[in-house]
């Protein structure tokens, strides 16, 4: 499974300088992988849409008529009755609701038990009750689009901790699902320190890149970067490391 891998202790933390702009490139370059982006899901409130945290999944089917009574996720009669307590902090829940935008996946009173778990964030590809209310909250929250019926009226809660789909996109149990201004991007947990590390490294470079562009140079050359460019970049990064040290005796 994805969460046996362990990650290096500076992983997540360079994942929040990452863009998923540049986590999904990144993940093309170095494994070929163009299906990590969460598709046609927002933010409620773009203002708080900033997260990285493994994946704890939450699955959803049809709801079946003779099952309403014990659909939701915390009816008393669920399967998954107890289960939304044991998320552990720092997760992000990652709702498998087929695309279902006719109901809403949770509410504002699950949303805060959820923010009392220390849970960072939440990824829905359906409804998601409560909008406006879960909007002031701490919790940040992706969805496909409000949507006030509860989730019974359409969907029947069967499982946590699988395997799902997720607005296109497989997520494993302990992927490392990171979300920003731009969307939500999922990292195989086996390639995320690879991932951040490269990452951090291609966001340097572009801010580089960018300055040299907006002083004038071409683009055929400097983006993507030549070899000679990048020597380049490389000379006067070392140059104004060494510049910094002296200047901190």
């Amino acid at each position: 499974m994805a969460a046996d891998h362990k990650l290096a202790p500076d992983t997540l933390q360079t994942l929040r300088k990452v863009s998923t702009d540049t986590i999904t490139g990144t993940l093309m370059k170095i494994a070929g992988m163009r299906t990590r982006a969460i598709r046609n899901v927002r933010p409620i409130n773009p203002q708080r849409c900033e997260f990285v945290g493994p994946a704890y999944t939450l699955r959803y089917v049809p709801i079946r008529e003779d099952h309403t009574d014990r659909a939701s996720a915390v009816a008393p009669g669920s399967r998954l009755h107890g289960k939304l307590d044991e998320i552990p902090a720092g997760s992000v829940l990652v709702i498998d609701m087929g695309g279902d935008e006719t109901s809403g996946a949770l509410g504002d009173v699950i949303a805060a038990r959820l923010i009392a778990l220390g849970v960072v964030g939440v990824v829905a590809d359906g409804g998601m009750r409560d909008g406006r209310v879960i909007a002031d909250m701490s919790l940040p929250v992706f969805c496909r689009a409000p949507a006030p019926p509860p989730s019974p009226r359409s969907l029947m809660a069967v499982g946590v901790q699988e395997v799902i789909g997720c607005g296109g996109v497989m997520v494993e149990p302990g992927d490392i699902v990171v979300g920003d201004g731009n969307g939500v991007a999922v990292i195989p947990r086996h390639l995320a320190d690879e991932v951040a590390h490269k990452g951090a490294e291609q966001e340097e470079v572009e801010v580089w890149i960018k300055a040299q562009i907006e002083r004038g140079a071409p683009l055929s050359g400097h983006y993507p970067p030549t070899e000679e460019v990048m020597a380049r970049y490389r000379r006067e990064k070392g140059q104004a490391k060494k510049s910094a040290s002296s200047a901190s005796r």
